[in-house]
């Protein structure tokens, strides 16, 4: 039971991350272009780029997805309506998911291999290195707490004069606290709801009044700016995602236009260049650099670039409209693409058509009738649809059971949610009773075979008396792989009556399309066999095998027909060895990304 969770969890867990750590990566590689065209202006726009890219880690695209597929559109609107826009979205943003497996004849099973034993070893690896990150930080934190609690409040002197003075130049509305401390910490706010300045005794008397002021000028931007806050933030990101040196790199670029840009303030504010870059000099001299990010110093970044930005008297432009619109038509871009991905990526509230791209008008039962099954709770469930008058009869179904017949025999695994009596054989059975018109059955008759269903009138159904709502989503399930044999089929196109015989153990094609076959053996093994033989048309063909009892339940449960005919006695191979022997075909036990469909409301129908 372990093994099978930890293999559900790497097979959920190894490509989410991939595309999370593909889809941070991009756009931080977009971040990074437009630092680029704003190379030239403020170091605070630089800064906010960089910040958006790490806040990104936090902040997975399939939660915007997940947000566009709560606002999805009808299936109508959004197949008539999808760009290619759209495709290539799903190829970037995905690169690691297997490519999605189309609802068509039922999912398949088995487990392919998988790294278990290196999964307990993944997970150790990575909680050694987050829980190493935060016993660093918490051993530095401490270190800072203890000179906090060691301080002394400051209520006067030239520190304090100079720093309410700065404040309302800088328009700080609530009064910075200090702290007087014997430690040998540059000065820095420490703190993020209500900050205070930990100053460092003895560095005034070593300070003139202009440097003194710098520092405290350099500090009040700290403040304004909320540094701290998003210090912290960043800190999460590099103790989730420590084995990342991206992350790493990131806080080596927000340290370093933070500093630029309270820098930039400072001399703006009207310091002197020359004055401001030795009171730098004079705090690194006497003083120990702040040894976490989110306690904001004034010693941070590169000291050399940093002396040389200031001592260059170069000018720095505003954001005017045309790059300010461009930011704001990338910041737009990042958070509407997922979302509008989301939408055109959901399905249907309503359970409606199940084949994308295909819009049919809608057909309905002229007559239905519901009732509580009155089957024994253990008896077989009978599905029975005939256009000769155009009747659907179905005794001791589940809900489960006609949502699996409308929607292409999905096996069980596909069907996820839904109420308690989905699938119940106590209180979930009815008893169906419906007709077509006699308009309806004219028209399907003269359809080909390959579109000659009632799976819309079902779903039609399903919508309007069960009141059933459903959306899809993709998860990753064992499947079948149906390829062809190294020595090629065994079975030629056929122009036949395109006619295929059920039987216990026997499938007998008189000229179908394999997309028949494939459903049939998805039904019968109970996972989605997906057409991976690349043949087209119609062929004829006879299978035969031994079932296994699990089989001939499955058969039951879904109340498929087998002509009445006893079990084939001409072959005592499973069918696996049929399909290889027989068809010169191979089931590939594979695990792939399959559509499922997930339920969000169902009602008990009313009888009449």
């Amino acid at each position: 039971m372990i093994p099978k969770y930890l293999s559900a969890a790497w097979e959920a867990i190894a490509p989410a991350l991939g595309n999370h750590l593909w889809q941070s990566t991009l756009f931080t590689f977009a971040a990074g272009l437009l630092t680029l065209l704003l190379r030239k202006h403020h170091a605070r726009a630089r800064y906010w780029l960089w910040l958006a890219a790490s806040l990104k880690f936090l902040l997975p695209f399939s939660w915007l997805v997940a947000i566009g597929g709560r606002l999805a559109w009808s299936r109508t609107a959004a197949a008539a309506a999808k760009p290619g826009l759209y495709f290539a979205f799903e190829e970037i943003s995905r690169p690691f998911t297997q490519s999605a497996v189309h609802l068509n004849p039922g999912p398949t099973p088995i487990a392919s291999p998988s790294p278990l034993p290196l999964l307990p070893a993944l997970i150790a690896l990575w909680l050694c290195g987050f829980l190493a990150v935060l016993f660093t930080w918490s051993a530095r934190w401490r270190q800072i707490s203890a000179a906090k609690r060691a301080a002394v409040p400051l209520f006067e002197g030239r520190e304090v004069g100079a720093l309410r003075r700065i404040e309302r130049m800088g328009g700080v509305r609530r009064p910075i606290g200090v702290l007087l401390s014997r430690a040998s910490l540059e000065p820095g706010v420490f703190g993020i709801a209500r900050p205070v300045l930990i100053w460092p005794e003895g560095i005034t008397k070593r300070l003139e009044d202009p440097h003194l002021e710098a520092i405290l000028a350099h500090e009040v931007w700290h403040v304004r700016r909320r540094d701290n806050l998003f210090a912290a933030l960043h800190m999460v990101v590099e103790a989730v995602f420590w084995f990342y040196p991206l992350v790493w790199w990131l806080g080596a670029r927000l340290l370093e236009e933070r500093e630029r840009a309270c820098d930039e303030e400072v001399v703006e504010l009207g310091g002197n260049r020359q004055v401001y870059a030795e009171s730098i000099l004079k705090v690194c001299e006497f003083c120990l650099g702040s040894p976490l990010p989110c306690v904001a110093g004034v010693t941070g970044a590169d000291l050399k670039k940093r002396m040389v930005h200031i001592m260059t008297a170069r000018i720095l432009h505003k954001l005017d409209f045309t790059r300010k619109l461009l930011l704001g038509a990338a910041a737009f871009v990042a958070i509407a693409l997922p979302i509008t991905f989301g939408v055109f990526n959901a399905t249907p509230s309503r359970a409606q058509s199940n084949d994308v791209g295909i819009t049919q008008p809608e057909r309905t039962f002229e007559s239905v009738s519901i009732k509580r099954s009155a089957s024994p709770t253990d008896g077989p469930t009978k599905l029975m649809r005939s256009l000769d008058d155009g009747s659907f009869v179905a005794r001791g179904v589940t809900l489960q059971t006609l949502i699996k017949v409308a929607y292409n025999h999905m096996q069980d695994p596909q069907i996820v949610g839904g109420p308690d009596w989905l699938n119940s054989a106590f209180n979930g059975k009815f008893d169906i009773d419906a007709k077509m018109s006699a308009a309806d059955v004219a028209e399907l008759r003269k359809l080909p075979m390959e579109q000659l269903s009632d799976q819309g009138m079902l779903k039609t159904m399903l919508r309007d008396r069960f009141q059933l709502v459903m959306h899809n989503e993709t998860k990753n399930l064992p499947v079948y792989d149906l390829v062809v044999d190294k020595n090629g089929p065994k079975f030629q196109e056929s122009s036949g009556p395109h006619r295929m015989r059920l039987g216990k153990g026997e499938l007998v094609s008189e000229g179908t399309p394999l997309a028949l076959l494939i459903e049939q053996l998805s039904v019968r093994l109970g996972r989605t066999v997906v057409d991976k033989t690349g043949l087209k048309g119609n062929y004829a063909f006879s299978l035969h095998w031994t079932p296994e009892a699990v089989e001939e339940a499955r058969i039951k449960a879904d109340g498929i027909s087998e002509a009445g005919l006893p079990p084939s006695t001409e072959t005592s191979e499973s069918i696996f060895k049929a399909v290889q022997e027989q068809l010169g075909l191979r089931l590939e036990p594979k695990t792939e990304a399959v559509q499922v469909l997930v339920i969000d409301h169902a009602e008990l129908p009313s009888e009449n």
